[in-house]
C-alpha cells in the first residue's frame, strides 16, 4: 500500500510535487487546463483565499486539492445553472461558512488505492474546521471515467443541489453541483465509528464535538 503522507502546499518543493500531479493528471490525461505553472502560486500566501494540500505515497507526489474560501455561491449566467427546487442559495449563505473544494485528483497510479482520497479530505477537513467554516460545496463531471461523484455521495454524503453545463476547466460534460454539512457528516460518521470515521476525523473529533455539543 504504501505510506501515505499528506501536506499544506506552502514551499517550494511542494509546490512543484503538486504541480507534477496537475500536469499529469489535468493537463495530460484530461485536456482540461492549458498550462500548469499558473495553477499554485510562486509565493504562497498561508492566509490567502486558496490552500492547495498534496498527498504522497512513499514520498512519491499521489494526489492533490484546492480549497477556496468564501466562494461566490451564485454562478455566472453563462454557466447555465439549474438547482434543485427547494435549493435557496441566499438563504444557504446567510446560514452556513462555504468552502469549495477544487483540483480534487489522484494520479492513476494511486486511484485504486482509496485511502489517498480519504487522507486529502481529512486534511481539508482539519483546516475548515480550524477555520470555523461549516459547509463545503464543488462540482464533478457527470459521466467522466474518474468523476469522484460516488466517492462524494455515498462515502462523504455529500449532497446533489443542482448542475451547470459551463465551466472554467475545457469540458463538455454536465457539471453536478454538490455540498456537504460537516457538522451533519460527522454525526453520520460517529454513529459508524468505521475505518472512514477514524481516519477522516482524526485530531478533530474534540473540536466537532465541541461545535455539536454547541
Amino acid at each position: 500500500m504504501g505510506k501515505i503522507q499528506t501536506s499544506k502546499v506552502l514551499d517550494g518543493l511542494a509546490r512543484s510535487q503538486a504541480l507534477r500531479v496537475i500536469e499529469d493528471v489535468y493537463r495530460r490525461e484530461k485536456n482540461w487546463i492549458q498550462a500548469t505553472d499558473s495553477e499554485i502560486p510562486v509565493h504562497i500566501d498561508p492566509e490567502g483565499p486558496y490552500s492547495w494540500f498534496l498527498a504522497t505515497v512513499n514520498g512519491q507526489p499521489a494526489g492533490v486539492l484546492r480549497l477556496f474560501y468564501d466562494p461566490p455561491l451564485e454562478l455566472p449566467a453563462e454557466f447555465q445553472v439549474s438547482l434543485h427546487q427547494d435549493v435557496d442559495l441566499k438563504k444557504m449563505a446567510q446560514q452556513g461558512r462555504f468552502v469549495e473544494i477544487g483540483r480534487f485528483m489522484i494520479r492513476p497510479e494511486y486511484r485504486k488505492n482509496m485511502l489517498v482520497a480519504i487522507r486529502l479530505m481529512g486534511i481539508a477537513v482539519q483546516e475548515v474546521v480550524g477555520r470555523n467554516y461549516t459547509h463545503f460545496i464543488t462540482d464533478v463531471f457527470q459521466g467522466e471515467p474518474h468523476s469522484p461523484l460516488q466517492f462524494h455521495t455515498r462515502i462523504l454524503g455529500f449532497e446533489i443541489i443542482g448542475s451547470h453545463l459551463h465551466g472554467e476547466l475545457n469540458c463538455s460534460l454536465t457539471r453536478i453541483i454538490l455540498t456537504l454539512d460537516i457538522l451533519k457528516a460527522y454525526q453520520r460518521l460517529r454513529e459508524k465509528k468505521n475505518r472512514l470515521y477514524w481516519t477522516l476525523t482524526e485530531g478533530i473529533r474534540g473540536a466537532l464535538d465541541q461545535k455539536l455539543a454547541a
